[in-house]
């Protein structure tokens, strides 16, 4: 298993969030990301990185991909997307996992003994939804445009708790805001081709 450097994956995404993001309000919510577990946090509790430093791994892991697909995307004539809008929709595409998943401990049998293994555990203290929580959790401190907005609230595309539930809207938002298709599809190759569980 690759290892996490929590340090250096703490480094690289201040840089890029500095270098790309100056919209109103981003000083701030880089100052509020510091004072979470954003840095260290799992980015699932038993799937993708799941283990400390994970999201901050994953979303610089998508923001890579993210990059590279619209890039891809650009020699075939789509519009050019601005720098910030791409780290803004990755960097920050899952950060209502913040604060979200907490150690507990359960036993286990090992060699005939019970212990206690450490695992984690969901403690979402705003119940919001998945994509649109990061939407919301954004917007309190900067705007979006409505691009970045459906892009980050639909990354999970048909994972999406909506969408299992018979909603179209997921439908719509790809054939209208094809930028948010570029990074669903770059959320799942960071997920299932740079990481491990």
């Amino acid at each position: 298993m690759k290892e996490i450097d929590i340090n250096k994956n703490r480094e690289e995404f201040i840089e890029i969030f500095n270098n790309n993001i100056k919209r109103e309000g981003a000083n701030e919510l880089l100052e509020w990301l510091k004072k979470t577990d954003f840095f260290t946090a799992p980015a699932s509790t038993k799937f993708h990185s799941a283990r400390e430093g994970g999201l901050c791994y994953h979303s610089l892991n998508a923001y890579k991909r993210f990059k590279q697909n619209v890039e891809n995307e650009n020699k075939n004539g789509f519009n050019k997307i601005p720098d910030e809008t791409i780290a803004i929709i990755a960097l920050l595409h899952d950060i209502c996992k913040v604060d979200t998943y907490k150690v507990d401990y359960r036993n286990v049998k090992v060699n005939n003994e019970w212990v206690k293994q450490p695992y984690y555990a969901v403690n979402d203290t705003l119940p919001y939804g998945h994509g649109e929580k990061s939407v919301y959790m954004i917007s309190g401190f900067m705007k979006l445009t409505r691009e970045e907005a459906l892009a980050i609230n639909w990354h999970m595309g048909a994972f999406d708790n909506r969408v299992m539930g018979g909603s179209y809207s997921l439908s719509a938002a790809f054939y209208q805001f094809p930028l948010s298709v570029l990074f669903h599809i770059a959320d799942l190759q960071a997920t299932y081709l740079d990481e491990e569980v």
